[in-house]
């Protein structure tokens, strides 16, 4: 099972590099984590609450840093087992490139599967995992790009007590120099010639409202189709593991744990 991704964030290759082997931030992110820990430089376990369809149980998995070239790559080893109904493992490669302010993240996961979960194929196991993944870097990109927000509107203050005084006004040749008692009075300016107004005419606000309603409906519309799609989907699938498709409510919670071990390979 092969997956890849790329993602761009506002933040420095060094900023999104410590986040990356920050556990605490790791742990904000990963969906369901309850607790991770980072017992060396280069290794790190996690526990994760994860539900696929009709299951909901916890999962351990453990990851290895390897090849590390900070802030550059790194190549991440991740292992998880479910005893006789099976195993999950995985490998991937993680690359930080700067372009600009930003930050491109890549990774290229390859994983096995082993015993009851291999008869699953690896299409619903890709799309939970990606579906983890998208979630993570959502909520990482909130918090480095936060960060990075909140330390550029420090340095903001120290940069404005810095800049040089403004220069005093200039004075015109001939123009009078106010004595130590006396104020000099600047002639008033003739007013600025009033400027036309363009022909182009505003939109009426009744068509304004219209529009807006027009928006809202069809954003209603789209919303009440997801949430029936998504309902029907999750009926046949709790019907399909009551009734023992793919090994029963085991095999779906082995799902769980390869998306887990997925993601901790490419997160951690």
């Amino acid at each position: 099972m092969d997956l890849s991704g790329e993602y761009r964030i506002r933040a420095s290759r060094a900023a999104v590099w410590d986040a990356l082997n920050d556990p605490d931030v790791l742990r904000r992110c990963i969906p369901g984590c309850k607790e991770l820990e980072k017992s060396s430089d280069t290794e790190m376990s996690a526990t994760v609450v994860a539900k696929i369809g009709p299951v909901k149980a916890t999962f351990k998995g453990a990851v290895t840093l390897e090849n590390l070239n900070p802030p550059e790559s790194y190549t991440i080893v991740g292992e998880g087992k479910g005893g006789v109904a099976g195993f999950a493992k995985g490998a991937a490669d993680v690359s930080l490139a700067e372009d600009g302010e930003e930050t491109v993240l890549t990774y290229e996961v390859k994983a096995q599967v082993g015993g009851k979960l291999a008869q699953l194929g690896s299409r619903l196991i890709v799309s939970t995992s990606r579906k983890m993944a998208d979630e993570f870097f959502s909520s990482f990109k909130d918090i480095v790009e936060g960060d990075a927000g909140t330390s550029d509107a420090a340095s903001a203050p120290a940069d404005a007590a810095s800049a040089p005084a403004e220069p005093a006004p200039f004075r015109a040749a001939g123009e009078p120099v106010a004595g130590p008692d006396e104020t000099v009075v600047a002639p008033t300016p003739a007013p600025a010639p009033a400027e036309k107004a363009p022909d182009t005419a505003a939109p009426a606000a009744g068509e304004e409202r219209s529009f807006a309603s027009s928006v809202s409906e069809a954003a209603h519309d789209v919303e009440e189709r997801v949430e029936k799609a998504m309902h029907e989907v999750e009926t046949e699938v709790e019907t399909a593991a009551g009734r023992g498709a793919f090994g029963g409510p085991m095999v779906w919670g082995l799902i769980a744990l390869a998306a887990v071990i997925v993601i901790l390979a490419v997160m951690s």
